[in-house]
C-alpha cells in the first residue's frame, strides 16, 4: 500500500519508467503509421525520459515539488519527436500542480496528471484523438474517479492503467491513419508502459534496463580513455548570493548549453552550482547577475585524469591539450536561420543559401529541443528563423521560443523541398514580418514525394507491402510501391504531374549512382515535358530520392 509520494520515491518512480520505455523501445517502434523505416517513437520517448532520469540521478530530493520541478526542466530540454514533447508537457503540467508540495496523496496525484493532460491539450495547436493525449486524458480521469475513495496510491494507478489500455485499443478506431494502417497508437502504447514502471517502484520492484554497449564501457578499465575523452575540461562550482536575478531555469538552460553534470540548488537566499563545462569564467560572469559570488572551486579534470592515469599505469604522461578557446564572435547579423537536414549535399544547398547554424537530423534522428535551442543560442542574430523541415520536429523547434530571450520564428516546414523554397523566398523581403509571411507561403506551394524501402510487411489503405519494396509517400498519401523501381517512378511522375510543375527537384540519396540519377529525370521529364528538372546529389541517408514539385 502506498498512501504518499516523496520525492525519493518519484526518483525511483522515473528511473524505472525509463527502465521500462528502453526495454519496449523496439517493441514502440516498430508500430509505424507507414512501412518505413521511421519508427522512432520509442526511441525519442526513452531519450526524453531519459533525460529527467540524469538530472535526477545527480541529485538528492528534497521535496516532491523540487523533484517533479527537476524532471519536467529536463524534460522539455531533452523532448525529441512529437512523442517526446507531449511527454514533456504532460510533466509540465504534473510538475506545476506539484509546485509547493512536500509529498502528494492519492488525490493531489490524480489532480496533478490531470493538470499535466490539460497542459499538453492547450500546448498543441491541433491536438488530435486516438493518441497519446487521448490514452493519457482518460486514464488522469480514471484516476480522479478512484482517488475520491481510495487513499491507496497503488489501486489509483491501476485505474488509471486499466482504462489507459481500454483506451489504447480503442486509438485504432479514433485515428484514421492507425486505423488504416491497423495499429494502435506507439506514443499512447509508450506511456502507459511508464506509467507501469511508476507503480512497480511503489510496489518496491526494480526494472532493470537491458544491457548496452554503453553500459558495458562504464566498467571498463580507466586505462581505456584518454584525456581527450573529457568533453569538459573544467569542474565548475559556485555559491553565489540570490539577490539581483531570481529565473533560476533560465540559469539551468544557461549552463546545459555550456556544459554537462549541472546541478543547480535553489535555496531562499543563495543558488549553488555544479557544472562541467570549457567556459568557467563566461559561466561565472553570469554568475555575478545573480548576486555575489560568496565561493569558487575551479579544477581542470584533465590535469586531474593525467595524474590518475599515471598512477594507473605507470608512466608519465605529457602535452594533454589545452581546452579549446572560444572562437571569434560571428559578426551580428539582421536575422540568423537555424537549420534540420540530413545529408552531406543538402547541408551545403542551405549553407549556399545562408543557412547560419545545421543541425544534422530528420526521420529517424529527431533532435531534441535542447539541439535546437543550442543553434538558436550560437546563431549570430537576436531574430532566429528555424526551419524543422519534418512534421514531427516542428513541435519541438516550437518548445524553443520561450526558452530564450531571442525572436524565435519557427516556420513550419515538413520537408527538405519547403525547407529550401523558404529561403529562396526571402530574397527581396522587407522586414521580419514580411519575410516570414513569404517563408510560410513559399513552403506551402511545395508538393514533396519521398521514395525509400519498406522496413517490414505491412497493409495500407487495403494494400500489401512486402519488406524491402520501393514504396512513395507524398506528403503522407502512399502512391506508389512495388518491386520495379522504375515502376514505382512512372507512378511518381504521374502524381506530380497533376500539379502541372513548373520546377522539380530530385535530391538523391547517399546510395544511388549518376546513372540511376539520371534515369530517373528522364522518366520524370517524359511525364511533364514542361518543367524544368534539376538533380541534386542530396546524399540523405533513409531515402533514395526526395522530389519536390512547384
Amino acid at each position: 500500500m502506498t498512501q504518499h509520494i516523496t520525492g525519493e520515491l518519484f526518483k525511483k518512480m522515473i528511473f524505472n519508467a525509463t527502465a521500462a520505455i528502453e526495454n519496449h523501445k523496439q517493441e514502440i517502434n516498430e508500430l509505424n503509421v507507414f512501412p518505413v523505416p521511421d519508427g522512432d517513437t520509442g526511441t525519442n520517448m526513452s531519450l526524453t525520459i531519459g533525460a529527467a532520469e540524469k538530472a535526477l540521478a545527480s541529485m538528492v530530493p528534497g521535496t516532491l515539488g523540487h523533484a517533479t520541478d527537476v524532471a519536467a526542466s529536463a524534460l522539455l530540454r531533452g523532448a525529441r519527436g512529437n512523442s517526446g514533447v507531449i511527454l514533456s508537457l504532460l510533466f509540465r503540467g504534473f510538475a506545476r500542480r506539484l509546485k509547493d508540495v512536500d509529498s502528494a496523496d492519492a488525490i493531489t496525484l490524480a489532480s496533478a496528471l490531470n493538470a499535466g493532460v490539460d497542459s499538453a491539450y492547450k500546448a498543441v495547436m491541433k491536438p488530435s484523438e486516438g493518441t497519446i493525449l487521448t490514452v493519457s486524458r482518460l486514464a488522469a480521469g480514471a484516476s480522479a474517479l478512484a482517488a475520491e475513495t481510495e487513499s491507496d496510491i497503488e489501486i489509483v494507478l491501476e485505474q488509471a492503467l486499466s482504462t489507459g489500455y481500454i483506451a489504447l485499443a480503442d486509438t485504432i478506431n479514433q485515428n484514421p491513419v492507425l486505423k488504416k494502417a491497423g495499429v494502435i497508437d506507439a506514443g499512447a502504447k509508450g506511456y502507459l508502459y511508464m506509467l507501469e514502471g511508476m507503480l512497480s517502484a511503489m510496489r518496491g520492484v526494480v526494472i532493470e534496463k537491458a544491457m548496452s554497449m554503453v553500459e558495458a564501457n562504464e566498467k571498463a578499465d580507466f586505462s581505456m580513455y584518454t584525456s581527450e575523452d573529457i568533453k569538459y575540461a573544467y569542474c565548475t562550482e559556485f555559491i553565489a548570493e540570490k539577490k539581483f536575478k531570481t529565473d533560476i531555469n533560465r540559469l539551468r538552460d544557461y549552463l546545459d548549453i555550456r556544459g554537462d553534470s549541472v546541478v543547480v540548488v535553489d535555496d531562499d537566499e543563495i543558488i549553488k552550482v555544479h557544472v562541467h563545462t570549457n567556459e568557467p569564467g563566461a559561466i561565472l560572469t553570469e554568475a555575478l547577475s545573480y548576486g555575489p559570488l560568496l565561493s569558487i572551486k575551479v579544477d581542470n579534470m584533465r590535469e586531474q585524469h593525467s595524474e590518475a592515469f599515471t598512477t594507473f599505469a605507470g608512466d608519465d604522461l605529457d602535452d594533454y591539450p589545452e581546452p579549446e578557446s572560444p572562437s571569434e564572435p560571428e559578426e551580428i547579423k539582421d536575422f540568423g536561420v537555424v537549420v534540420v537536414c540530413a545529408g552531406a549535399g543538402i547541408e551545403e544547398v542551405f549553407r549556399d543559401l545562408g543557412a547560419d547554424k545545421i543541425i544534422t537530423g530528420g526521420q529517424t534522428m529527431n533532435p531534441s529541443t535542447e539541439d535546437i535551442l543550442g543553434k538558436i543560442i550560437e546563431a549570430p542574430s537576436d531574430v532566429v528563423f528555424v526551419l524543422p523541415n519534418n512534421k514531427n520536429i516542428i513541435l519541438a523547434a516550437q518548445q524553443c521560443i520561450p526558452l530564450t530571450d531571442k525572436q524565435v520564428i519557427v516556420i513550419p516546414t515538413r520537408s527538405t523541398p519547403q525547407g529550401v523554397s523558404a529561403l529562396l523566398a526571402i530574397d527581396g523581403a522587407e522586414g521580419i514580418e514580411d519575410m516570414t509571411e513569404l517563408m510560410t507561403e513559399a513552403a506551402k506551394k511545395v508538393h514533396t514525394v519521398h521514395v525509400t524501402k519498406a522496413a517490414r510487411d505491412s497493409v495500407f489503405d487495403g494494400l500489401k507491402i512486402k519488406k524491402d519494396e520501393y514504396l512513395a509517400l507524398l506528403e503522407d498519401s502512399l502512391v506508389a510501391s512495388g518491386n520495379d523501381a522504375d515502376t514505382v517512378i512512372d507512378m511518381v511522375a504521374a502524381a506530380i504531374n497533376d500539379f502541372a510543375p513548373e520546377f522539380i527537384t530530385i535530391f538523391t540519396g547517399e546510395d544511388v549512382s549518376e546513372k540511376e540519377a539520371a534515369d530517373v529525370s528522364d522518366r520524370i521529364g517524359v511525364i511533364s515535358p514542361n518543367a524544368e528538372i534539376s538533380v541534386i546529389n542530396g546524399s540523405q541517408p533513409v531515402y533514395h530520392y526526395i522530389i519536390a514539385a512547384e
